[in-house]
Formats: C-alpha cells, structure tokens, sequence
C-alpha cells in the first residue's frame, strides 16, 4: 500500500469515493456533476485544496484523502483540515486511515502548518472512534453556522 498525489486522472475515482462517504457518513446524496467541478478545480489548483489517493499492490485506488487550510491571523499561520476521506470497506480497520493522514502531515510539516483539524458529523460514531483511534481528540471548539 501506497499514497500518492492524486492527478486529474484520478477523478472519476475521487468522484466515485466522495459520492460514497457522502452517504456512509451523513446518508447524502452528493450531485456527481458539482463534485466533478469541484474536485477538479483543486486537481488543478493546489492553493484551493490538496488530494491523495491510497492505491494497492496493483496500484488501484482503495481510498483518498484532502486537505484545505485556513489562515490564522492569531498565529499568523495554516490550520489544515481533512476535507474528505474515503477507504473502500475492504481496506478499513487495517491500519490503512494512518497512511492517508500522514500524507497530510507530511505536507503540513513542509509548509509550515500549524495543526491539523477535521469536522466529523456527531452521529457518525463509527468514524469519531476511528478518528480517536488516529489521535484526533475533541477540540474545544464547536462549529456553527448562519441560519438562511
């Protein structure tokens, strides 16, 4: 098992992961056509956001991750955020997820960052023990967001 930067070839798998952990984790149905626009935008700008894909023995793709940062004026400095993550259910609770976050790390490390966060939705039990297991804990901060 590898991770490597995900290229513009990879998007009909990024697509077809993110589509995935969409309904996994919160039981949403993502329109392909926005994330294909999406995804592609950051494929091709690495200031909008970061993605990897975990591939096998055979090199294909088991998973994938992405990063965002935020600015802090405060610290004058990066957060990173895990934007999505997706590991193909054959592939989890193998000791995979580490892979796919040290990715990230690595590349934090590089520039600086300052810390790496991830929103992960309550209810989603499952992926906060995976994430504790990860060394992720809770943050004293919690998001909320303007009422339209």
């Amino acid at each position: 098992m590898k991770v490597r930067r995900a290229d513009i070839n990879d998007l009909p798998i990024l697509i077809e992961f993110i589509l995935e952990e969409a309904l996994a984790s919160e039981g949403s149905v993502k329109d392909s056509k926005k994330l294909e626009k999406g995804i592609r935008v950051a494929l091709e700008d690495d200031s909008v956001a970061m993605y990897w894909v975990l591939v096998d023995e055979s090199d294909n793709p088991v998973g994938s991750i992405s990063a965002l940062w935020e600015w802090s004026d405060w610290n004058a400095g990066y957060y990173w955020w895990i934007q999505s993550m997706y590991l193909a259910p054959d592939y989890r609770g193998k000791g995979n997820m580490p892979l796919l976050i040290n990715a990230i790390t690595t590349e934090m490390e590089k520039q600086n960052g300052l810390e790496l966060r991830l929103y992960v939705h309550k209810d989603n039990e499952r992926a906060i023990k995976a994430y504790q297991k990860a060394s992720f804990e809770k943050s004293p901060y919690q998001i909320m967001v303007l009422k339209q």
